[in-house]
């Protein structure tokens, strides 16, 4: 048996977790900063950073009593080593190496990415080979896992990653942050729908291209302001939607049939996309292909998915050292 003390601190939220055989929740905490940074319409780094520094202790420790362990019933600590902020990860490792250094437990640096794709398995086994598409506001990724702890991306953002899209069209029609589930809402209360443009790249390409489709929202208000229109911002909202989840589906489902994955995951923030979650399930449900879709506290950042991932890293023999550091351009290598 391992029980593992996760601790996730990439961005702008400050989780810790207890994870029981890589399976088992016993407690994930998360502390969102989201109020603090609504206001400037994204993540202030410095902000993120105060705020991790400031709750990191209390986290740590409510995780350990909803647990109902002590650090004697630890197996390892671990922490995302990156990729992130640099300033807010930097808190996460502080805290764990210390914690590892006066317990004299091993530490296991995780990579953000690889969690979003484990946290998977705290709701089914993992049966590869699979394929995942991680969507985030940092990332957009197909990858290929032929099996356990094997990472191949084969096909990524070009440029801005999906949830940065939908918080740069969310800016521009005037809706606070987070942009994502708001541009969601206004999407589904209504049924028209302003075509906008679909980046399908080249012909084999899994890669994907996001900046058109914002340049794309853009454009349209400005042009509509020119000629004194007042835009449909809930049509152009969900022309935007419908835009983003053809692509992403389109793709999987592209992806899946060409490697004859066992099964398909979906993994990161924007998994928590009603829309792109119910287009998966049903293209995957015609196809007779298991799809696993992480439920909603398990999309956005947060320490159990971190957990999760290191206790197979553990398996496979993986450890850190006290000289680890931030790593806020770390790639997504395999660990088996």
């Amino acid at each position: 048996m391992t029980i593992i003390l996760a601790i996730e601190t990439s961005c702008d939220e400050t989780s810790a977790a207890i994870i029981k055989d890589g399976n088992t929740i016993l407690s994930n905490i998360v502390a969102t900063q989201m109020e603090s940074h609504a206001r400037f319409g994204g993540v202030v780094p410095e902000i993120a950073s105060r705020h991790h520094v400031e709750t990191m202790t209390v986290v740590i420790e409510e995780a350990m009593e909803t647990a109902q362990v002590v650090y004697s019933d630890l197996t390892a600590i671990a922490v995302t080593e990156g990729p992130g902020l640099v300033g807010a990860l930097l808190v996460g490792i502080h805290a764990a190496k210390a914690i590892a250094f006066a317990h004299e437990l091993p530490i296991i640096g995780v990579h953000h990415i690889a969690g979003h794709i484990y946290a998977n398995q705290l709701v089914s086994p993992l049966k590869f080979p699979l394929l995942a598409l991680v969507a985030s506001g940092g990332h957009t990724e197909l990858v290929l896992m032929k099996k356990d702890g094997q990472f191949e991306v084969i096909g990524q953002t070009r440029d801005d990653a999906v949830g940065e899209a939908y918080d740069k069209a969310a800016r521009a029609m005037g809706l606070p942050y987070p942009g994502g589930p708001n541009v969601e809402k206004l999407a589904n209360s209504t049924e028209d729908d302003i075509e906008l443009p679909r980046s399908w790249l080249e012909k084999d390409s899994f890669d994907f291209s996001f900046s058109g489709l914002k340049s794309a929202v853009l454009n349209r208000l400005n042009n509509d302001n020119q000629r004194g229109e007042e835009t449909n911002l809930a049509a152009l909202a969900r022309g935007f939607q419908n835009s983003v989840v053809e692509v992403l589906t389109g793709k999987t489902v592209r992806a899946q049939e060409k490697f004859g994955v066992k099964q398909v995951i979906l993994a990161g923030g924007v998994a928590a996309n009603k829309g792109l979650r119910d287009a998966l399930s049903v293209a995957f449900e015609e196809k007779n292909i298991e799809l696993l879709i992480p439920p909603m506290h398990l999309c956005t950042d947060n320490a159990a998915m971190i957990g999760a991932c290191a206790h197979s890293m553990w398996t496979y023999g993986h450890r850190g050292n006290l000289a680890m550091n931030g790593r806020p351009g770390m790639t997504l290598n395999s660990f088996n």
